[in-house]
């Protein structure tokens, strides 16, 4: 039996890893393999390692957390959570594990506005996140590909970053093609919207796809309403990462300075909760 289960081998679930390492405690993490960020060539606005190559971090965390003996890490999915009286059980292919305490580090996947060409700059010149793309086109114009009320706000954001930005609604545009430098959006009205990059709103779901019997409480914003300490509805059930949401926060923090902070406290709180029992 181990003391905890972590599903997902993002910076949250390796950094819950690291800490229950630490503490000696015996612990698994479940790496499927999927990542939201897994198109994304270059991380930023992340503290001693802005620019770096996601996949890079991963792979540096894995061998950090490789070398704490109490943890084990396996390259599987899990396919589902149940909960009794006496522990939780993770089911992993045929095997039924069980743990004290599971964290929930699965994140989430992305899907992007139904326009052609979008899917293939992903991560690179399409982006939604100005705090951690939107340096990278500094001094050149931008394109918000977004219809919803945020579009002006996210506008006012890049201002003072970019050149000039863009409001353009989804439905106007028909293709999105790389250009040497840059992106060049075809729109209706048949002309051509040359940017250096495009922010869009994507909507998500969770990766986890046995949420629903594991009957874990959600938040209004579809994601795994938890306390600050990442405890869920479930006794022992913790989310961290993108998956989660907070109650003291508007919504889920997507950012990986986030995801690492909620992966050591859902990790602290899984210790706490060893001690008490």
């Amino acid at each position: 039996m181990y003391d905890a289960i972590i599903i997902g081998g993002g910076p949250a679930g390796l950094q819950a890893a690291l800490t229950l390492g630490r503490m000696h405690r015996r612990t698994l993490l479940l790496d499927s393999g999927d990542y939201r960020n897994g198109t994304v060539r270059h991380a930023h606005n992340l503290l001693t390692n802005d620019g770096r190559d996601p996949a890079e971090l991963r792979r540096i965390g894995r061998d950090e957390v490789a070398a704490y003996p109490d943890v084990e890490i396996r390259d599987a999915a899990a396919s589902a959570v149940v909960r009794d009286d006496a522990a939780l059980t993770v089911s992993v292919g045929a095997e039924r594990l069980r743990a004290h305490a599971v964290i929930l580090a699965t994140g989430v996947v992305d899907q992007l506005p139904a326009i052609p060409g979008l899917d293939e700059q992903w991560g690179d010149r399409v982006a939604s996140c100005p705090f951690c793309h939107g340096h990278e086109f500094a001094g050149r114009p931008v394109a918000i590909v977004n219809g919803s009320d945020h579009a002006a706000a996210l506008g006012r954001m890049l201002a003072p970053v970019t050149s000039e930005v863009h409001l353009v609604d989804p439905a106007s545009v028909v293709r999105v093609d790389g250009t040497a430098d840059g992106l060049a959006l075809a729109r209706t009205d048949d002309s051509v919207l040359e940017v250096a990059g495009a922010f869009v709103a994507p909507t998500w779901r969770s990766r986890a796809g046995f949420l629903g019997g594991l009957g874990v409480e959600l938040q209004e914003s579809g994601a795994v309403r938890t306390d600050p300490f990442g405890r869920t509805s479930v006794e022992n059930v913790y989310a961290v990462g993108d998956l989660a949401h907070p109650d003291h926060l508007p919504g889920p923090m997507f950012s990986l300075a986030a995801a690492l902070a909620s992966g050591q406290l859902a990790a602290v709180a899984v210790v706490q909760s060893l001690v008490m029992d």
